[in-house]
């Protein structure tokens, strides 16, 4: 009867293929410790040839000789070269990040937008302030745009500017104008040239 790969044992890493997992299974078999550290070796040696990429990185012979660990399910007793990955250290996560949960009332700005300009309404009045609340505002209008491909009145948008600075920055529409911002044409494939015959 045919045996089949799927019925055989699950490689740990099938990029070698199983031809190499058999060696390495051959390899736990040998009693000689040395005899087993010659042929560990030469496993190596055969695993860097499959990925001769891999000798472009810093440390390919140590990544080989993890792999090498991993794929004897740790239980290849011979003198490693070199440190080799713990087999707790595989399964391990890493810490979690702490995010802090913000509520942002209006979600297409984001939340640097809003302390952006809570850090401008900080300023005092003047050239510098005046600056970056124009920037802010284009900022907003683009991000605004992008959403809803429609023109957006710049009178929302000093609106917004009003709320999200609790009054302090206050920008008039007849005053003040924002850029207008239009959709960027795609480019379209050039038309193929038929061959003359």
């Amino acid at each position: 009867m045919l045996s089949y790969n799927t019925q055989l044992k699950k490689l740990a890493m099938p990029e070698y293929g199983r031809n190499v997992q058999q060696m390495v299974d051959h390899c736990c078999t040998i009693e000689d410790r040395e005899e087993r550290t010659r042929c560990a070796y030469s496993i190596v040696q055969i695993m860097g040839n499959l990925f001769p990429e891999l000798r472009d990185e810093a440390d390919y012979k140590h990544k080989l000789w993890d792999h090498l660990a991993i794929m004897s399910d740790f239980k290849l007793d011979i003198d490693y070269p070199y440190d080799v990955v713990k087999e707790e250290n595989l399964v391990s996560k890493p810490e979690r990040l702490g995010y802090k949960l913000e509520t942002i009332k209006y979600r297409h700005y984001g939340k640097i937008i809003e302390r952006m300009i809570l850090k401008a309404a900080e300023y005092e009045p003047g050239e510098k302030r005046d600056a970056l609340v124009m920037l802010i505002a284009n900022h907003m209008k683009k991000l605004i745009y992008q959403i809803s491909n429609e023109d957006v009145d710049d009178a929302k948008i000093f609106k917004d500017l009003a709320y999200y600075s609790h009054g302090k920055i206050n920008l008039d529409p007849q005053t003040h104008a924002l850029h207008e911002f239009k959709v960027a044409p795609t480019a379209q494939p050039a038309a193929k040239k038929k061959k003359k015959k």
